[in-house]
This record gives C-alpha cells, structure tokens and sequence, in this order.
C-alpha cells in the first residue's frame, strides 16, 4: 500500500483503517516512512480529525511501539495520574503521599519543564541526592518499601509519539484533539496504567484555553481508556491563574511541605484532593466511605500529618536528603525584589502563561534544551483573584537562588513585565473554583 494512499484517504476525510494506521505507526518509528509525508499526514488529520476507533487504534500502535512497562508486581489496582500542565502545579509530589496512605500503589513517571510549564521531576530535583533515574527493575522492591516510585521517562516507552510530537512542533499540528488525545494516553497505556486520572487544566495557563476545548479533550481521552480497557477519570481544573502561592522549583516543594504541615493554600488541597477521591475511588480503596466522606478524610490525611510521614518515605527511598526540618534543597531561594499593587482594587485576573514564562526568565525553567536551571529561581503571590489590595501592598515577589547572581537590570525588567500580568477592578471579583468538573 503506497503511502501517499493513506494520505488521501485522510485528505479526503475517509477514516483510517486499523492495517493503514499500523502501517503508518510502524513507519515512523523505523524511520521508513520522510518527515515530509509524516507530516502531510499530521496536517490531514488536523483539519479532517479522527474517529474513536481511529484514535484508539493510532494510540495501541503508539504505546506499542516500543517497550510496555509490567506493573503486575503490584498489589491492587496501580493508578496513574497525568497533568496536562501548568504554572504552580505541584499536584504529584503531594498526591503520591496521600494515595500511599490508602495503600493505593502509584509508579510516576514525569518529565521536565516544557515552556512556561513546570517539570515534576525538576521540582524532585531541587532536593539533594533525590535519583529520578529509577529503573524498572528497582520498581518492585521500591513499590514494597513505600507504594510508590517517582522516575523520568524512559526513552523506551511510546518512541513513536517522540517523533510525532518533534514534529507536530514545528509543523503547526500541536492543536489537534486526536493527536493530543493519543499523545498523553499512548505514554500512560505504556507505562502499565491499570486506572488512570487525568487532571486537564483549562486557561490562560494551559493548553486548553476554554472549558469546551478542554472538555472535548477529557471526553476523547475518556473514550480511549474505554475502548483500551483502562477506566478513566477526568479532573478540569482551573489554570487561569498560577496554581497556589509559588512556582519554581525549590519554592513549590517548600510549599509542599507547608500544605503537608496544614498550612497550604486552598486551591492546591482543593485540586489535590478531588484527583485523591477519585484515585482511590478506582483502585476499590474508599473503606465504604461516600464521596463527601472520603474526600473529608483525604483533607484530614493530607494536611494532619500522615501523608507528610509518606512523603519523607518517598524522599528517603530515592536518596533525598533529609534533616530535622525536612527536605535538603540545592538551593535556597532569595527573595530579591517585592512587587507593588499600582491601584486600589481587586485582582480581576492573574494572566499563568505570562507568570510563567518570567519564572523562566529569572532562571526556574529553560530557555534552550541546554539551559542550567535556578532551582531557587521562581515568584511568589502573596495576593490571588478576588483579593483586595491597596497601593503599594506587595501582590507577589521575584526570587532566584540564594549563591546566583542576577542583575538589577532583569529584576526590574521582571518587574515591569509582570505588571502586565495582573487586572484589577473596583468591583468585587469572585474567587474562583479551582475546579471545574470531573467527567468519567
């Protein structure tokens, strides 16, 4: 079957059979197949989209094309979770704790920053001796001692979506819901997910900028898992602004410590919770509790000390450094420079992405592949949508790393930038849910 074939049919809006999309997984994973008709066909399917089987089936071949991680070492019913990405998200260094004290089995595996995007294993990172290079062969005896592993990914899990995803990032093919569907579930289906809750935030600071785009998305993953065998839960939530009180790296793990200590913000317990329920909710761990019920004890677990006990668990068993007051950082973060409300009023809207991209600026993330990151490097918000603030008080402030130095010159530059980030109103402005529906 020539190649060009299978193009048109998708040009012309024909769906693909099973055969041609094996054919063409199989393609670009040796290499048979030029960028250039890869490409034509990645274009196809942006304009013309994809069928649920098609979607399923271009997601089997993905996650088959390279090795399937084997988690039947573990007991019950292993569940993963999956961000589509944020600012401030610092979600899994605080669910896996809080699942392990259900005795719900998690093995995550994360990336790095992505863009104005933190990367989980960045954040691990920040603390000394932490090994985010766990082998698989470890995952056992590691899975025994806590219930839970945190890794990268291996290079050998879905290599197929490798060169897609390179691709469709310099082809103008990123913003296709099959591609993204099939993107994020062929790496989850690969490493062994049994059960799967996926948190898609939805905003300035997100892929997906509107409810529906996001809920489209939610629902062909849905259907994936389904068609895959894999139950599947969605979690929407909000990322028009940043994600709790810091992003960086070493700012948001000491914020994990403080929500561990009780003293989090509301919004990250909100989201970190609500996945938490359902998490447990599909590994048959709910005690007979209801929904309200469970989700009142993931709180108490959470912020009353068992799932800090966890977390040191976790940390020692990667060799993170611990002492008396808890994790060892890399580096400490210096608050260099406060930023000022400009008017009386409240904050209407905090804009993640722009917040994001200058927590990159100041070092938290890269610029190129090869970029060191500041792990100190990052901002604080000490005022969120719906506050009221006067002039002059402090809204948020810009850190970098307490042994880095940092001109005055990009602080101030920062700090004008960042001005662009904020809206304010003289009308009260309604705080905003951090969560906006769970689908399944």
């Amino acid at each position: 079957m020539s190649f060009v074939n299978i193009i048109e049919n998708k040009r012309y809006g024909r769906e693909l059979t099973d055969e041609e999309i094996k054919i063409f997984v199989k393609g670009v994973t040796d290499g048979s197949i030029p960028d250039y008709q890869i490409s034509a066909l990645l274009m196809a399917i942006v304009l013309n989209g994809m069928s649920d089987r098609e979607m399923t089936t271009l997601t089997l071949e993905m996650a088959d094309s390279g090795e399937r991680a084997d988690l039947s070492f573990c007991e019950g019913i292993p569940v993963d979770k999956h961000s589509t990405g944020g600012v401030g998200d610092k979600v899994t260094p605080l669910l896996l704790p809080l699942l392990a004290t259900f005795g719900v089995t998690s093995v995550k595996l994360s990336g790095r920053g992505l863009g104005f995007t933190g990367g989980t294993i960045d954040k691990f990172e920040s603390i000394k001796g932490f090994n985010t290079a766990v082998s698989a062969e470890d995952f056992p005896a590691m899975i025994k001692e806590t219930g839970m592993v945190l890794s990268a990914q291996t290079p050998n899990l879905a290599p197929a979506d490798k060169v897609l995803y390179a691709l469709r990032d310099v082809t103008g093919t990123v913003d296709s819901i099959p591609l993204i569907a099939s993107s994020i579930m062929s790496k989850k289906i690969a490493g062994g997910a049994k059960a799967l809750v996926l948190d898609v935030t939805c905003g300035s600071g997100a892929f997906m900028k509107t409810v529906d785009r996001a809920e489209e998305l939610a629902k062909a993953m849905i259907s994936i898992g389904k068609l895959a065998g894999i139950k599947t839960v969605v979690v929407i939530s909000d990322m028009d602004q940043p994600l709790g009180r810091t992003c960086g790296n070493t700012l948001e793990m000491q914020e994990v410590m403080e929500t561990l200590t009780g003293k989090g913000a509301e919004d990250v317990v909100k989201v970190v919770c609500t996945i938490a329920v359902n998490s447990v909710k599909l590994a048959g761990k709910t005690g007979g509790l209801n929904d309200k019920e469970l989700y009142g004890e993931c709180v108490r677990r959470l912020t009353g000390g068992e799932a800090l006990k966890k977390y040191f668990e976790l940390l020692a068993s990667q060799g993170g450094q611990l002492s008396a007051g808890g994790p060892v950082y890399v580096e400490l973060p210096h608050e260099a420079m406060r930023v000022t409300a400009p008017v009386d009023g409240y904050i209407k809207s905090i804009r993640a992405d722009a917040v994001g991209n200058l927590s990159v600026l100041l070092g938290a993330g890269r610029q190129t592949k090869d970029d060191i990151i500041d792990h100190g490097a990052g901002i604080c918000f000490y005022a969120k949508v719906g506050t009221y603030v006067k002039r002059g008080d402090v809204i948020c402030s810009l850190c970098h790393g307490i042994d880095r130095n940092v001109s005055e010159d990009l602080l101030f530059d920062v700090m004008e930038k960042i001005y662009d980030c904020y809206e304010f109103s003289d009308e009260p402005v309604e705080e905003r849910d951090p969560i906006i529906m769970v689908l399944d």
